[in-house]
Parts: structure tokens; sequence; C-alpha cells
């Protein structure tokens, strides 16, 4: 093992073996003890407490290397940190606390929507951006008014937001803006900083659920995707599991990124699914889905700590990011040579229903399937119906 000077060197076997379990490679980990070693030489040298050692400090050793024209990499010198920290060596990270006005308001009303009013993680981190950007432009970064100036707000002060973030955004993203807005004025009103609904008088974005038709593939494009994935690599291997995921059980990318080992049942042959809205529902496993995750599971996945399904396949072992099964789906696409109008992970769900209804499945299975929550949502598949929709077409006055 590396020879390193104090305070680090009682440490670094345990950090070796650290390292390890991240899935470095020992060329990679010795590289590493070794930048730990001039680390801690650096740090005796400053006479720093190990105790106190921050980002600050990494930022310092770094120009310090920089001034010896010898190039480090911040990662390793941020994954020791975190180590040392794990081991309890040096104390946490301490949160940085924004005490302005604007802060303040943004965090009381965080804590509203996830205490009481329960929404999901994902839901909070929409909502909070767009009522950022409306108290900043709102309040032109003066938030030391903040407070006074959200009771002298009108109807106009909101409309006019909604109209530039239409301009500058999709119509989705508008529709969420408002969803958002009429959020943040029941939260005001409710702690008595507004006396008015002003969420009543700010008006919905006209975008209507069903004014497309799902974009889909056909039962012979998807089967393409499918045998697309190179089965003789390992990531080649680990996407066709994800892939058949994505088009036999028509689960969303979020829900294949958040499985776990757990979370599969081999003697019922079943699958818990962590869907939206905090839902927990099990489906079962198909036979070709099933096979694809176990031989993933026994030849491909490393043996690591973590416990999610999915994993990186180069350290560190950590799960895969949020856009890791779009870039699944993207990859399978390019070798497939299809080009749709729409390229993400929703492509395999879209396609699952519209190739059932199409079968003659009707919008209750569909909906079962899709583990939707509301009839209302699977009703924009009753479109790609052709045939159904002309047996109840009205008939054209003047037609044939």
């Amino acid at each position: 093992m590396t020879q390193c000077s104090d305070p680090i060197a009682k440490h670094m076997e345990q950090f070796a073996q650290f390292l390890r379990g991240e899935g470095y490679a020992s060329q990679t980990i010795k590289w590493k003890c070794a930048l730990a070693a001039e680390f801690s030489a650096w740090i005796r040298h400053c006479g720093l407490s190990m105790r106190r050692l921050d980002e600050n400090h990494l930022q310092q050793f770094n120009a310090h290397r920089r001034r010896g024209k010898r190039l480090v990499d911040r990662r390793s010198c941020s994954q020791l940190l975190h180590f040392l920290r794990i081991v309890g060596v040096t104390r946490p990270m301490q949160p940085k606390v924004d005490h302005s006005p604007l802060a303040r308001v943004t965090r009381e009303y965080e804590s509203f929507l996830r205490g009481e009013r329960g929404l999901s993680r994902a839901t909070v981190a929409r909502y909070l951006p767009i009522v950022r950007q409306f108290l900043e432009e709102h309040f032109a970064n003066n938030d030391r008014r903040i407070h006074d100036g959200l009771r002298d707000l009108v109807p106009r002060d909101l409309h006019s937001f909604i109209l530039r973030d239409a301009q500058r955004a999709t119509r989705t993203h508008a529709k969420a803006a408002v969803s958002a807005l009429r959020s943040f004025l029941r939260f005001l009103q409710q702690r008595g900083i507004t006396q008015v609904d002003l969420a009543a008088a700010l008006p919905g974005m006209a975008h209507w659920r069903l004014s497309h038709i799902p974009k889909s593939l056909s039962p012979e494009d998807v089967e393409r995707l499918i045998q697309s994935c190179d089965r003789d690599t390992r990531s080649g291997q680990r996407d066709h599991a994800i892939v058949l995921l994505l088009a036999r059980l028509g689960l969303r990318g979020g829900e294949v990124l958040a499985m776990t080992l757990d979370d599969l049942d081999w003697r019922k042959g079943e699958v818990l699914v962590r869907g939206k809205g905090q839902r927990f529902e099990r489906l079962p496993l198909p036979r070709d889905v099933g096979a694809a995750i176990v031989h993933y599971l026994r030849h491909v996945r490393p043996r690591c700590a973590t416990r999610n399904v999915f994993i990186r396949l180069k350290a560190p072992w950590q799960p895969l990011g949020q856009s890791a099964i779009c870039s699944v789906v993207r990859r399978a696409l390019e070798r497939s040579g299809l080009d749709p109008a729409f390229k993400g992970a929703h492509l395999f769900r879209h396609s699952l229903a519209t190739n059932m209804i199409r079968g003659g499945a009707s919008l209750g299975e569909i909906g079962q399937i899709l583990r939707h929550s509301s009839p209302a949502t699977t009703q924009i598949y009753a479109k790609v119906d052709v045939e159904g929709l002309r047996d109840i077409a009205m008939p054209w006055m003047g037609g044939a």
C-alpha cells in the first residue's frame, strides 16, 4: 500500500477498501491513494485540523498543485473528503443556508408542499424553480421588500409572468407554471400573507390533453428495437433488460430507475412497481423479461452495496442517472434505423397501449396495464382505433 504521512495514513487501507467497493481497478486505486498521501502531507504542512476540512481546503490544495503545474483530479479529492466524512474523521458537510427573504419564502413554500400537501419529490422539484423565477422577476432581486410586496400582488402581475413564460417555453411548461403559481398563491392565502384568492384569478393555459395522437411504433418495429441490443456486450445485456421492461410492461423510465433488488419476487414471478403519486403495484414478469433480468443480475451487474437493479457498469458503481433510460432508447433507435418524432422512454408505453387497442383490448384493460389512476388518462388511446371511430362517426353532409 502507498506510504504516506499522517494524518490520513492510518485510514489509507480503509480508503482503498472503500474504492474497491466502488468498483475501481487496482491501478486507479493506487493513484487515488497516492493523491491522498499528497493531500495528507499538504494538510500537515499547513497545520490544518482534520475535523474542519471542507471544500474550501480542496480548492486551496488544487491551487497549490496548479502552481507546480500538476493537474489534480478534483473528483478524486471530493471522493476522499466524502470518505473522511463517512468514517467520522471530518465533520459532516455544513449546508449553506440562504437567509435572504426570497430564500425564506421559498423554503416555507417547499415545507408546505412536502408536509401539508404531501406532493412527490418530482412535483416539488418542478414547482420550486418556477415560483423562484416569478419572485426574482417580480421583485427584480430586491428581496428586501418581498413580504410587503406579496401582500400587494394583483392579477396583472401574475398574468404578465405567465405571458412571458409562454413565449419562452413550451405550452406544457407554461401549463406547469400556471399550476405552480396557483399552488403558491394558495400557500400565501393560507399563511395570511394575501387576503384574497388570487389563484382563482389565474386563467388556465389552453393545452388540451386529447388534442394529439400518441406517437407509437408498430409491433414489428418494437421487436426490431429489442433485438438491436448487442447481447455480446455487458452494456447491451443490461440495455436489453431495460428495453424489455419498457416494451412488455409499459413502465415509465423513472419506474425502471427506481426498481430495487427487493422489488423482484422470483417465487411469484412478480415485480413491485414504484409508480407516480407514491403508488405501489405488483405486475407479473413475462418470461422473456424475467430471463433477461436474471441474466443481467448473474453475469453483468457488479456485486456492490447499491440495491438499485440497474447501475453504472464503470466505477463508481452507482444507480443510473435520470437521463440514462432515454439514452438507452435513443441508442436502440439509432441501431434500428428508426427515426420517430418522439424518442423518449414513453415511446414504448404509447406503443404498448396503441397496439393493444388495435388488437381489440378495451380502454379499461389498457388503463389497468398502464396503471392509470383515472380512466380519463386512457381516453387518448381511443383516437388510434380508426376502425372503431368509423362506426360511430356521423355521416358528412354531401359525402358519398
